[in-house]
């Protein structure tokens, strides 16, 4: 019997902003502005581990919740406040660096374009990566694996038509089309356990760096607001459009390391079902969402953008971090699994 997961406990702050959110958040039910800090100012780094770790502990309250936390601070006024302009900080960034976007089209052909030699994670942990590199980098992405999926799904409320439907074909496989042995979290936890890792949700928030705080506030984002439904639709659409030749890669690279079958498998299954989404997101969900809205396809663009701006950032963290030899992990190495 596949057990759902328990709420985690709260992570550790890392600064002013998150120190007030959690603090509030442990106090007891809402109910007073006094134990919230004002929003952040124009000095406060918005790509910075304390604004992204309050972003993270205010959606969490959307997904499974703290253990000991009410879940009445999940729409308790003050708090949303807050987050709205954590958000704006952030969002504001985030279009600063990607600019205005190409067309949309264009961008969609360049990510179908895998380059000849590449700089990523998957490059680095199949040619060179060590199995402490391959636990970090698993320590990194259960953040979004554990969930995944969860924040593109609300979107689909906010579809219609042809493109919600295809947009639900791809998501049903994501939960494993019908066999909870077989949805991807789980096929991930398996994988984290078959490198010595703790997969209980939520375990490494405190190891995580804030760029991978990022990738998955970035998703959170999007999929709370109706009115950046196109962002998430872009950005959902550059993960699965992307996936493939870094999920052979990482199998590859992983199999080298000395995984298991368990310890492949979450890449090898996505192998083969992305290179069936590309096609489902692009001409099931983002060609007849586009017909009925064509003033979506910029916040599309931009959801690809900001999407691959968000990754680019953690691959960067990770990649420098092992090429100097250092950990990529808030607080140093893993102890040996």
């Amino acid at each position: 019997m596949i057990e759902t997961p328990r709420p985690p406990r709260p992570p550790a702050a890392r600064g002013p902003l998150s120190e007030a959110v959690l603090s509030a958040l442990s106090s007891g039910p809402p109910g007073g502005t006094d134990r919230l800090r004002p929003p952040p100012d124009r000095t406060d780094d918005p790509w910075g581990e304390d604004l992204h770790l309050a972003l993270y502990a205010c959606y969490e309250l959307h997904y499974r919740g703290f253990e000991g936390v009410d879940p009445d601070w999940e729409w308790d006024p003050e708090l949303l406040r807050l987050r709205r302009e954590l958000e704006r900080h952030f969002l504001t960034a985030v279009r600063e660096e990607t600019g205005e976007p190409p067309p949309l089209d264009d961008l969609l052909d360049l990510l179908l374009t895998e380059p000849r030699t590449g700089t990523g994670p998957s490059h680095f942990l199949l040619a060179r990566g060590e199995r402490r590199q391959a636990r970090e980098y698993l320590v990194h992405r259960s953040l979004y694996h554990l969930k995944e999926a969860d924040p593109q799904l609300w979107a689909a409320p906010r579809l219609g038509g042809a493109a919600q439907v295809a947009f639900l074909a791809v998501e049903y496989d994501e939960y494993g089309a019908g066999h909870p042995d077989r949805a991807h979290s789980r096929l991930f936890a398996e994988m984290m356990a078959d490198f010595g890792l703790d997969p209980a949700y939520g375990r490494y928030v405190d190891a995580a760096a804030a760029p991978a705080l990022a990738v998955v506030n970035l998703m959170s984002l999007f999929g709370l607001h109706r009115a950046l439904r196109g962002a998430l639709v872009g950005q959902f659409a550059a993960v699965e459009i992307t996936s493939s030749p870094g999920s052979a890669r990482l199998a590859q690279a992983f199999g080298r390391l000395g995984a298991g079958p368990a310890g492949t498998r979450f890449y090898e299954e996505h192998v083969e079902a992305d290179a069936v989404h590309e096609q489902l997101v692009r001409h099931g969900v983002i060609a007849p969402l586009l017909a009925a809205e064509p003033g979506l396809a910029g916040d599309v663009a931009f959801g690809i953008a900001a999407g691959s701006l968000a990754e680019d950032r953690l691959s960067a963290h990770l990649t420098e971090a092992w090429a100097e030899g250092r950990s990529s992990l808030r607080g140093g190495p893993l102890p040996e699994g």
